[in-house]
């Protein structure tokens, strides 16, 4: 009897230190789970599949985890897969989501970001190359960071074109009553307000919908945004109206991206910067080769006269002059800078 009960003990014994043992590993494996979870560095933009916003997002991810070297992980979530811009934004600022690529949306956050929805404003990628240097960085990076966001570095959306289902779009009286969709930022809504247009705000996800059920007659994009979302699908008329150029900005939440190490934060700001030079020949050869297979997908393009366009453009310049702290003389730095 003394035997059994001896034995008994040992394998009860036996089995509480196995249970022991089955409980340390369940708790490593959570442990090494939570782990992997937050060595993902999550990136969130509003592109669709082929979109520049794809593409820029996509070789920053694998420029900077080629570097990283298993440090921390950066997985790209496109299609307003984590919101759209302005969730994205204040996602960042939350530290749920850690970077976006966010565009026009920057002036719901700092007004001075709206100096690049003046029309005309920007004349070409060395225009704003020039701005970047003299204009950006010194004095409207630093605003973005008193709100919590940190800017890593400037991308690109485009130059936006008008699209719409009523007619071709040549002087801004063609834009008279139409229903048009407009990014989330104020100035671009007061813009084509003045051209006499009737603007709307609405999200990039929402937007091909709205454009299928009559919700809204019209719209203004990059072809990467056109092409990539198929809105060619349900819009008949594309103007060539390059009336504003969009930069997108590589965007962090200030108090996260510091909370990184050193290492870790100079490769994805380094990495970021580096991934502008892909972006920009990236575009150029878009828009060569986009409008060929918008035009090939039966839209009806069209010029415009660019003259009566900055012609009515005028007041949308004197009231963010008036309107916005310290607007005028980032105006006119900028409009110097495109004549040299």
């Amino acid at each position: 009897m003394k035997t059994i009960a001896f034995a008994a003990r040992r394998f009860s014994g036996a089995r509480r230190t196995a249970c022991r043992t089955l409980v340390a590993a369940a708790a490593g494996l959570a442990l090494h789970g939570t782990a992997q979870a937050q060595a993902e560095f999550k990136v969130g933009h509003v592109g669709e599949p082929g979109s520049i916003f794809q593409k820029s997002a996509d070789e920053f991810a694998r420029r900077a985890n080629a570097k990283l070297g298993g440090k921390l992980k950066v997985v790209v979530y496109g299609s307003s897969q984590l919101g759209g811009d302005k969730e994205l934004i204040q996602k960042v600022k939350l530290g749920t989501v850690d970077m976006a690529v966010p565009s026009t949306v920057m002036t719901s956050e700092v007004d001075q970001f709206g100096v690049f929805d003046l029309p005309y404003i920007v004349k070409d990628r060395a225009h704003m190359a020039r701005i970047e240097k003299d204009v950006f960085w010194p004095s409207i990076a630093p605003l973005a960071e008193k709100k919590g966001i940190k800017v890593l570095a400037v991308w690109e959306n485009g130059s936006r074109h008008i699209t719409n289902n009523k007619h071709p779009i040549k002087v801004p009286a063609d834009l008279k009553g139409i229903k048009l969709r407009v990014p989330e930022g104020k100035w671009r809504v007061k813009m084509f307000q003045e051209y006499g247009a009737n603007p709307s705000p609405m999200k990039f996800s929402e937007l091909f919908t709205a454009l299928q059920t009559g919700v809204m007659d019209a719209q203004e994009n990059p072809f990467t945004q056109i092409y990539s979302a198929k809105l060619q699908e349900v819009q008949k008329y594309l103007s060539l109206s390059g009336h504003v150029y969009t930069p997108a900005y590589a965007i962090v939440g200030l108090r996260k991206f510091n909370a990184l190490p050193a290492d870790v934060r100079q490769v994805l700001e380094q990495t970021a910067k580096e991934t502008q030079a892909y972006v920009y020949e990236t575009a150029a050869k878009d828009e060569t080769e986009l409008l060929t297979k918008l035009k090939q997908a039966g839209m009806q393009v069209n010029e415009v006269d660019k003259d009566a366009f900055i012609a009515a453009s005028r007041p949308i310049y004197d009231e963010f002059a008036n309107e916005v702290a310290g607007a005028k003389p980032l105006i006119d730095k900028a409009v110097a800078l495109g004549k040299q």
